[in-house]
């Protein structure tokens, strides 16, 4: 026991090499392109809304929930596949997977097909950001951990910038040379994902180049034994996650596993069945009742087949705190980065150019500044306070609240475009904080895991209920503008979890090895 200590002492007081460095810059191109490919529909909502005869609250599903459900569904087996894996590998599947689907989203004629495209999006991307988190966590120590994780987090915005300035350049670019359609019949917004989507084929080919790292070096544990069959693995996760097919995972844990799975199901149902019932579009809430059921399943399934992960991902209090109270604060960023361009175009009078130029340079600067900054102060707040990165994600769940009532009542853009910035500048440093402090209180192995549990309330509570609630309620109020600024209720409940977890995390961080080794792991 004294070795791994002392070796560990001596690896986080070491500098991260040059090579980490070229590796984290890599990952931050994966992550823009993550984002170009994620964001860029925003800035083609209006003309996406005409062409298709959508409403607000569609957007908001293509957007939000289409993507991020199976985002996060696909996520957790991923993740387990990037702790078992060759991560790099896993990465460079993906980015060709979602690159290739956000081009085919350029080739869509109705909702229904850019939806089925939106989905595929979602499972490539899954891939990313586990096997990113995973990467990153062994290529630098803990004492860099929020300052790495939080400038590979600055992809978002980055991304997010990059798409709307692409974005609006090229469907105002095109729709004026093409009037009534370019080749194949193309309109502006189609050519817009083809020509955001090809070149991360390009991109995956570098990703390849990467070298994997030792598991667990970086902390001088010990490296884990290798999976000896991770796809199998990999398809069991399947099993747990996946509906129908969960019901056939449930079964094999037992008689009491699958009344427990049918169990929650019947519930998931009732409520499904009752918010349709009172006149809640289908396809919302069937999408975000899967969604929960199969997070369900599979923490039902992990709490069989593997105590210790379970015992400090879903039975550690803090890091659910942790996930809740940032899941809350992307679902706000979320909405806002997405209402952000039809707002200003619909309500403002904004040329998708010069909107996708002021919105993406503000949104790219805010966020990278945001992220960068609330990462070094949480790693700083750290040294003389356990939970200290904590105060960053209490400062991003608050301090934003006026300058988003600024840009979401303004009636005129020289008041929007600044308080979006101050608001985009100040909540995004919560990320890196946020995800540190997962890592922090998982082991090695479990990372990818861990991961892709934090993203699972980004996504859920986030990505696919935060722009899809501001755009149901714009369509039955009729404003956008209360739309947006309805979604404030949720604070109070950010803030409380916020507070929970910096409250809860010393102790669960310095209880992690002693409460795996009594879930049974072998440490």
């Amino acid at each position: 026991m004294a070795g791994p200590t002392a070796s560990g002492d001596v690896a986080a007081q070491a500098p991260a090499p040059r090579y980490a460095w070229y590796v984290l810059g890599i990952l931050f191109v994966v992550y823009v392109l993550n984002f170009v490919d994620r964001q860029v529909i925003s800035i083609l909502a209006e003309d996406i809304k005409r062409d298709l005869n959508l409403k607000d609250e569609d957007l908001g599903f293509l957007y939000g929930t289409a993507f991020g459900v199976f985002y996060a569904l696909f996520g957790i087996p991923l993740g387990r596949l990037a702790d078992s894996w060759h991560r790099v590998r896993l990465m460079t599947v993906g980015l060709a997977l979602w690159s290739t689907m956000t081009a085919l989203s350029g080739f869509s004629r109705t909702g229904g097909q850019l939806a089925a495209a939106r989905i595929g999006v979602g499972i490539g991307e899954a891939t990313a950001s586990p096997a990113a988190y995973s990467l990153i966590s062994d290529y630098f120590p803990k004492r860099l951990r929020a300052t790495a994780l939080s400038i590979y987090s600055a992809g978002l915005y980055v991304g997010g910038g990059v798409s709307l300035f692409i974005g609006g350049l090229i469907v105002q670019g095109w729709n004026r040379a093409y009037p009534d359609g370019g080749s194949f019949g193309l309109v502006g917004w189609q050519a817009a994902f083809l020509a955001v989507g090809i070149p991360g084929l390009i991109v995956a080919l570098w990703v390849a180049t990467i070298r994997e790292p030792i598991r667990g070096l970086v902390e001088g544990l010990p490296e884990p034994d290798k999976h000896p069959a991770p796809f199998r693995a990999f398809f069991q996760e399947l099993l747990t996650i996946i509906p129908p097919l969960t019901l056939i995972g449930a079964a094999r844990g037992g008689t009491r596993a699958l009344l427990i799975n049918l169990t929650g199901l019947a519930a998931v149902v009732a409520v499904v069945a009752f918010l349709i019932g009172i006149g809640e579009p289908k396809p919302q809430w069937l999408a975000i009742g899967i969604g929960v059921y199969a997070v369900f399943s599979w923490a039902c399934a992990l709490k069989r087949r593997d105590p210790a992960t379970f015992a400090l991902i879903v039975g550690t209090p803090a890091f659910l705190c942790t996930v809740v109270a940032y899941g809350l604060n992307s679902f706000l960023s979320y909405a806002a980065s997405f209402w952000a361009a039809p707002y200003v175009l619909r309500t403002l009078g904004e040329t998708p150019a010069r909107a996708g130029l002021l919105l993406g340079s503000s949104g790219a600067l805010a966020g990278f500044l945001g992220l960068t900054i609330g990462g070094i102060v949480a790693d700083r707040l750290r040294r003389t306070d356990p939970a200290g990165r904590l105060i960053v994600v209490i400062f991003g769940a608050t301090v934003p609240i006026p300058f988003l009532i600024g840009a979401f009542t303004a009636s005129s853009v020289w008041v929007f475009y600044p308080c979006l910035f101050l608001s985009g500048l100040t909540a995004s440093g919560a990320l890196g904080s946020a995800a540190a402090t997962t890592q922090d209180l998982v082991l090695p192995r479990m990372r990818g895991t861990a991961t892709a549990t934090f993203f699972i309330g980004t996504t859920l509570m986030g990505l696919a209920m935060g722009p899809y609630l501001a755009g149901r309620i714009s369509t039955l109020s009729g404003s956008l503008s209360v739309g947006m600024l309805s979604l404030l209720a949720i604070m109070p409940v950010t803030l409380t979890c916020a507070i929970a977890a910096y409250r809860l995390v010393p102790a669960a961080e310095a209880s992690r090895e002693a409460r795996a080794r009594a879930a049974g792991e072998p440490i």
